[in-house]
């Protein structure tokens, strides 16, 4: 429950996920008053400066949409995807104070507000695809656990970056013979602009920073080829729900949940697709999780409690 607070009434919530930065203002009974959004800000892929810039104009401009100055914001709740580790909460810290020096800041990782965001409560688990992926719990101990998140060298299995590489997988297995030919390639290299598979290479390779990006903006292509009965994008969506669903499994025989509430979370899990069905089916839901609220209130109800605590005697 959120108790209502006397003085300043607002707090902002900032979810820097790894395709987008957004910032709300809400009242403390959690009534938006103001929002933004802006592009990502995940400092392990646009460097700490960058990111830093990017999460204050979001904040900036959520301030302006609200109408309200930055002495009028209390607190500040901050999950920010490739800053979770306990190194980066003084960065999160000085981001926040550059542009709001008298607020209170509650650092957190975008798995958290997400999960707190659609649970409404710091209980349950969030399985989470977007550019990554990853599975998030806590239980009623305060005790929790993460699995996956290794970025897409290490892991992201079921995450945008890795269902856009596994297409073009089947793209060039198509080419070389090895795998069935598949409608993924003309769909995938028309999306590119690309007249050949071959031409991947120094699309891939030669452009000098890592295209994760541009690799998980073919997502989409491969949940809409799946859809449209082709062999390889189901095969694919098979393997990427399996993925996600062992993520799931894993944090709760860690937290030894029994029967936890479980929330979808990220671009491709937030509404019902080839994937989102595939994985509900995986772990016998009935239905695809609806979310509470988005993460960028479960940030901003970080915030709330962060003033809860301040507040007590």
């Amino acid at each position: 429950m959120v108790r209502r607070m006397t003085g300043s009434p607002f707090v902002l919530g900032i979810d820097g996920g790894g395709s987008t930065v957004r910032a709300a203002v809400v009242s403390s009974d959690l009534q938006l008053r103001g929002q933004s959004q802006g592009p990502a800000a995940n400092p392990g892929t646009v460097g700490r400066e960058s990111a830093a810039q990017r999460i204050q104009d979001a904040v900036r401009a959520a301030l302006d949409d609200a109408g309200l100055e930055p002495g009028q914001i209390a607190a500040v709740g901050i999950g920010v995807a490739g800053a979770a580790a306990a190194h980066a909460e003084a960065w999160l810290r000085a981001v926040v104070r550059d542009v709001l020096p008298g607020a209170l800041v509650a650092p957190s990782a975008d798995y958290e507000i997400a999960l707190v965001g659609a649970l409404g409560r710091r209980r349950g688990v969030l399985v989470l695809a977007g550019t990554g992926s990853l599975a998030y719990g806590m239980n009623a101990a305060g005790e929790s656990a993460l699995a996956g998140g290794w970025g897409y060298l290490l892991g992201d299995e079921g995450g945008g970056c890795w269902l856009g590489l596994e297409g073009l997988r089947a793209v060039i297995r198509a080419d070389d013979g090895s795998g069935p030919e598949t409608s993924l390639s003309g769909a995938l290299l028309a999306a590119l602009e690309i007249d050949r598979p071959r031409d991947l290479i120094p699309w891939l390779y030669g452009a000098g920073t890592p295209r994760t990006q541009a690799i998980a903006a073919l997502a989409p292509i491969v949940l809409e080829q799946a859809a449209a009965g082709d062999a390889a994008a189901q095969e694919i969506i098979a393997r990427a729900a399996h993925h996600l669903a062992h993520l799931a499994r894993t944090v709760i025989s860690r937290l030894s949940l029994p029967a936890p509430d479980i929330a979808f979370a990220g671009g491709l899990l937030g509404a019902l697709n080839p994937l989102s069905a595939a994985l509900c089916r995986e772990l016998d839901l009935p239905a695809l999780p609806v979310p509470r609220h988005p993460p960028v209130i479960g940030a901003a109800r970080l915030a709330l409690d962060l003033l809860d605590w301040h507040a007590s005697p």
